[in-house]
């Protein structure tokens, strides 16, 4: 999909408050941003609109979950340190996309469609 990075990035600048990551991104990784964000709500809300808004403000999230240091913990590193200053990431603290989606993204769908979802939590088969 083609997307108007001017409208993406005025929208999540007027209307988050931790958008810096997104902001500061060239226009190919605001671009993948938006894909990945487009395609995971797409994905978790099959056959629901998902208005352009909700993907701008998931993208947001995307970029500061995603950002040169978090991307770390969520490739598992435990924690680092550079010139004396340390970062530790807590083992509970990785998350897939799907957890990422914020509650704000799922009213817009939900709003967009006359629905009531939730971002809720995935079924999985367990052994007992």
């Amino acid at each position: 999909m083609e997307w108007d990075l001017l409208v993406a990035t005025e929208y999540i600048t007027l209307n988050t408050l931790d958008n810096e990551d997104f902001i500061d991104g060239d226009t190919t990784r605001k671009t993948a941003l938006l894909n990945v964000a487009s395609r995971t709500l797409n994905r978790k809300f099959n056959g629901l609109t998902i208005p352009n808004e909700a993907v701008y403000l998931f993208g947001a999230v995307l970029a500061s979950a995603y950002n040169d240091t978090n991307k770390l913990q969520q490739q598992g590193v435990a924690g680092f340190s550079i010139k004396g200053i340390s970062f530790t990431f807590k083992d509970w603290a990785k998350k897939g996309l799907d957890a990422l989606v914020p509650t704000e993204v799922v009213d817009l769908i939900n709003e967009a469609n006359d629905v009531e979802v939730s971002a809720g939590r995935s079924v999985k088969w367990t052994t007992l």
